[in-house]
C-alpha cells in the first residue's frame, strides 16, 4: 500500500483529501481484513446495545402499537374515522402510501444500479439501505389494505375464482399497483437476503452462545465460503441487480399512473412518472443520510460510513431535488401552454389558494433546502446534511399531500371544500414512522448492518495492484 507524499495530506475536519485529484479512502483506520470483521460485528455481538437503542425502541415500539390500535379501532368504525370526504375520496391513506414507496426506492438503487455501475462507494450504506426498502414498503402496503373499507371481503381484489365470479378491473392503475409493489417487495427481499448470506455466516461462526449459533446458521444455507460458493453467489447477485434495476424505474411510474392516468386537472400529465421516479430517489436518499448519521455515530461506524459516503449521497440529493424542481416549473408551464383552463386554475389554486402553506412548504423544502449542498462545506457539515435532509422527508410527504388535494376543488363548486385530517389521520402517519423505526431498529441489533464482505473488498488490501499505487475504488492510491 502507498504512502502519502508529505504534500498531499488528510483534511482531519471531514476525512477528504485536500487534494481534489485524489479520492478520500472507502474504509479508514483499518489495514487488515480481521479488524474490519470485529468492528462491524461488535454490533451485533455487545452484550448490551447503546442506552439511545433500547430509548429508540420504546418510542418507536410505543408508536407502533398506537398504529396497530388505531387500525383496529377503523376496523371498528369504518373509514369515517379518517378526514377523506367528498371529493376528497383519497386523503392520508393513499398520500403516506405514496410517500413509504418512494422512500422504499433508494436501497434498490444503491444495491442493484451502483452495482450495475460498479460504484464501490456503495457497499457501507448498500445493506441497511436494502433493510429500509424492506420496511418502508411494509409500511407503504399497509395503507391501501386497510384504506378499503370491508377488510373482511379483501380477497374480492385478487385475480381468484369466487362464488361471485367476480374479477378485478386489470385496467385499472390500482391493481397495476399491487402487482408492481408486490414485485418490487419480492426482489428486493431476495435480493437483501441473498447478499447477506457471507455475513449471516461470518455471524454463526463468531456466534457467543448456541442459539444464535443455530439461527445464524439456518440462515445463511449451509455457507462456507469455497470458490463454487462464491461463484453461484456472485452469479446470482448479478442476475438479481439486473432484474431489479427496471424495477426502480416501473414500480414508482406505476404509482404515478394512480394520478396521471385520470382525467382530473393537475393529475392528467405525462410528466408524471420521471417526476415521481426522480422524487422517489431523492427522498429515498434523504431517508438514507438521516438514517446513516445517527448510526454511524451511535455505533461507532465512521470507519465504514465516511464523509465520503455520505456527501456522494448528498450530491445525488442535490441532482435529483434539482430534477424535482424542474418538475414542478414545467408543470406551470405547460398548465399555461395549454391554454386549459381547468388546468390553469388547478395549479394557481395550489400556489395561492386555501392550501398554498402547504404548496410552499413542499417548495421550501425540495426545492431551496437542497442548494445549500452545492457548497461542499455544507455537503459535508452533519448539522447542515441532517437539517436539509429531514426538511426533504417533510417536503416529499407534503409533495404528495398537495397532489391529492387536487380534489379538493373539482368540476362543481357546490362540492367544494377544505380538507381537514382527523386526529385519526394524524396519529396513523405518525404510528407508520414509529413500525418503519422498531423494525430498523431489531435489523441493527440482530443482523449485520454494513455488508462486511463488501466492504473488504474495496480495502487497498484487497487490490493485487494496490502496492503500485492504484486505489480499491479504481481511482489512486490510498
Amino acid at each position: 500500500m502507498t504512502t502519502l507524499p508529505m504534500n498531499r495530506p488528510l483534511a482531519p475536519a471531514d476525512n477528504t483529501f485536500e487534494d481534489p485529484e485524489r479520492r478520500a479512502p472507502l474504509v479508514l483506520g483499518h489495514t487488515t481484513f480481521g479488524t474490519v470483521t470485529k468492528e462491524i460485528c461488535q454490533v451485533n455481538e455487545a452484550p448490551r446495545p447503546p442506552m439511545a437503542w433500547w430509548i429508540a425502541l420504546g418510542i418507536s415500539a410505543a408508536l407502533a402499537g398506537v398504529f396497530t390500535g388505531l387500525i383496529g379501532y377503523l376496523f371498528a368504525t369504518g373509514v369515517g374515522v379518517w378526514g377523506n370526504q367528498n371529493p376528497v375520496m383519497w386523503g392520508f391513506p393513499i398520500v403516506n402510501f405514496v410517500f413509504w414507496v418512494g422512500i422504499g426506492h433508494a436501497g434498490t438503487l444503491i444495491s442493484a444500479i451502483l452495482f450495475l455501475f460498479r460504484q464501490k462507494w456503495r457497499t457501507a450504506i448498500n445493506r441497511f439501505a436494502e433493510a429500509m426498502t424492506i420496511f418502508a414498503v411494509i409500511c407503504a402496503g399497509t395503507f391501501p389494505g386497510i384504506h378499503v373499507g370491508r377488510v373482511w371481503l379483501a380477497y374480492w381484489l385478487f385475480p381468484i375464482p369466487n362464488q361471485m365470479e367476480m374479477w378485478p378491473q386489470f385496467r385499472s392503475p390500482l391493481l397495476w399497483d399491487v402487482f408492481a409493489v408486490g414485485t418490487y417487495f419480492t426482489v428486493s427481499l431476495v435480493f437483501w437476503y441473498i447478499g447477506m448470506i457471507p455475513d449471516l455466516a461470518t455471524l454463526r461462526d463468531r456466534a457467543g452462545n448456541r442459539i444464535k449459533a443455530i439461527a445464524y446458521g439456518f440462515f445463511s444455507l449451509g455457507w462456507r465460503g469455497s470458490m463454487r460458493h462464491w461463484h453461484r453467489y456472485e452469479r446470482a447477485y448479478l442476475l438479481l441487480a439486473a432484474l431489479a434495476t427496471p424495477l426502480v424505474l416501473s414500480v414508482h411510474s406505476v404509482v404515478s399512473f394512480d394520478f396521471a392516468v385520470s382525467q382530473l386537472p393537475g393529475w392528467h400529465t405525462t410528466i408524471f412518472p420521471p417526476y415521481f421516479v426522480a422524487g422517489a430517489i431523492f427522498g429515498g436518499f434523504a431517508m438514507v443520510v438521516t438514517l446513516a448519521v445517527p448510526a454511524r455515530q451511535l455505533w461507532g461506524l465512521k470507519n465504514f460510513i465516511t464523509m465520503r459516503h455520505l456527501e456522494n449521497m448528498n450530491k445525488i440529493i442535490l441532482l435529483t431535488g434539482s430534477m424535482v424542481g424542474y418538475a414542478y416549473a414545467m408543470e406551470f408551464f405547460i398548465a399555461w401552454y395549454s391554454g386549459a383552463m381547468y388546468e390553469q386554475f388547478a395549479f394557481i389554486n395550489r400556489a395561492f389558494g386555501q392550501h398554498a402553506w402547504a404548496y410552499w412548504i413542499m417548495i421550501g423544502c425540495n426545492v431551496a433546502a437542497p442548494q445549500l449542498f452545492w457548497f461542499k462545506r455544507f455537503r459535508t457539515s452533519i448539522p447542515v446534511m441532517f437539517f436539509v435532509v429531514n426538511c426533504v422527508n417533510v417536503g416529499m410527504w407534503f409533495e404528495r399531500f398537495v397532489i391529492v388535494l387536487s380534489l379538493e376543488m373539482d368540476f362543481l363548486p357546490s362540492s367544494w371544500a377544505y380538507f381537514s385530517p382527523t386526529w385519526v389521520d394524524i396519529w396513523m402517519l405518525i404510528g407508520s414512522f414509529g413500525l418503519f423505526m422498531t423494525l430498523f431498529l431489531l435489523f441493527i441489533r440482530f443482523l449485520p448492518v454494513i455488508a462486511i464482505a463488501e466492504v473488504k473488498a474495496v480495502m487497498p488490501a484487497a487490490d493485487p495492484h494496490a502496492g503500485h499505487g492504484h486505489g480499491a475504488d479504481g481511482g489512486h492510491g490510498h
